[in-house]
C-alpha cells in the first residue's frame, strides 16, 4: 500500500491541524520525531524519508488526538520545563512556564541563604519543582508530597531519569500532614482554579481535575496548607505558592490573616499578571 514521505505528511497534517491549533508546524514536527525516534532537527532535515504504512498510520492517529484537543506532551509522554525533560501522562498537570517563576525565586532564595537546604514540594504532580531545584541546587534534601500515589509514580521515575532519587523523599499524603520534618523553603503549587472558573476551561477536558480545582474560590488548598505552615515552617523560612491571577489580592490578604508578622508579597509573571505568592518569617 502506498505512503507518503514525511514532507507530504506533514503539509497535509498541518491543513488539517491549522483549524484547531496556534502553533501546528511546531506540533507536528514534534510529533513526527517522536514517532521516528528523533529529534525535531532531524525530521526537519529529512523531508524525503519514506514513512512505513505502520508510521503513518500511528501519526494519524495521533494527528486525530491532538484535532480532538488532547494535549501534545499527553501523546508524546514528554515535556521540557527549565531546560529538563520530563515523563508526563494525564495522571499529572502538564507543566506550564508560569511556574518557572516559582523556580527562578526558591533558586534565588536558596543562593542567598547557602546554609538553608531542607525544601518541600507541596503537590509535587511529575515532580517539576522539587527535581529541578535538586539538579540545580548542591546539597538540598528535599521531600515531595502528593495525594495522588499514581502522579508520586510519575514524579519518582523523573526523579531517577535525572539521578536525584538519593535527594528526594516522595511521601503519599494531603499536603505536608504526617511529615515531621521542618523546612526552611517550602514550596508549593496546588489546585488553585476556582470551580465555577474551570468548567469553562478546555484543560478540564484532559488534566487531573483534582490538581486543577481550588474550591469556590480557587483558594482551598492554598488556605489549608498556609494556615498551617508554622508548623513545618523554620524560623526565618520562606513559603512559595503560584496563585491563579485572579488571586492578587485574596491570596495575600489570606496570608495576612494567619501570619500578620510576616512579610507577604505578589510576584507578577511575564505577562504581568500575579502569579506567586510569598510569605516570609522573620
Amino acid at each position: 500500500m502506498r505512503t507518503n514521505n514525511l514532507h507530504t505528511w506533514l503539509i497535509q497534517a498541518r491543513q488539517r491541524l491549522s483549524a484547531f491549533s496556534e502553533t501546528p508546524e511546531l506540533e507536528l514536527q514534534v510529533l513526527a520525531a517522536h514517532e521516528l525516534g528523533q529529534t525535531r532537527t532531524w525530521v526537519i532535515a529529512h523531508p524525503a524519508l519514506e514513512l512505513t504504512y505502520q508510521q503513518e498510520g500511528r501519526l494519524n492517529a495521533m494527528l486525530d488526538q491532538l484535532i480532538q484537543g488532547v494535549p501534545l506532551p499527553y501523546l508524546t509522554g514528554r515535556c521540557e520545563f527549565f531546560g529538563l525533560s520530563f515523563h508526563v501522562s494525564p495522571q499529572v498537570l502538564i507543566p506550564r512556564p508560569e511556574t518557572e517563576l516559582l523556580v527562578d525565586t526558591a533558586l534565588q532564595w536558596l543562593k542567598d541563604h547557602p546554609h538553608r537546604r531542607c525544601v518541600a514540594d507541596v503537590g509535587t504532580g511529575s515532580g517539576i519543582i522539587g527535581v529541578t531545584l535538586a539538579h540545580l541546587v548542591p546539597g538540598v534534601s528535599i521531600v515531595a508530597t502528593d495525594i495522588s500515589a499514581e502522579a508520586l509514580e510519575i514524579a519518582r521515575e523523573n526523579a531517577n531519569t535525572h539521578q536525584l532519587e538519593d535527594r528526594i523523599q516522595f511521601v503519599h499524603g494531603d499536603l505536608l500532614h504526617g511529615v515531621s520534618a521542618h523546612f526552611d523553603l517550602i514550596c508549593a503549587n496546588l489546585p488553585y482554579i476556582p470551580a465555577k472558573t474551570l468548567t469553562k476551561l478546555s484543560v478540564a477536558r484532559h488534566e487531573p481535575r483534582i490538581a486543577l480545582d481550588g474550591g469556590p474560590d480557587g483558594l482551598d488548598q492554598i488556605q489549608r496548607l498556609v494556615a498551617n505552615a508554622e508548623q513545618w515552617i523554620t524560623p526565618g523560612g520562606m513559603m512559595l505558592m503560584e496563585i491563579e491571577s485572579s488571586q492578587g489580592e485574596s491570596a495575600p490578604s489570606l496570608a495576612r490573616k494567619y501570619h500578620p508578622n510576616a512579610q507577604i508579597s505578589v510576584q507578577e509573571d511575564l505577562s504581568g499578571h500575579p502569579r506567586l505568592l510569598t510569605i516570609q518569617w522573620n
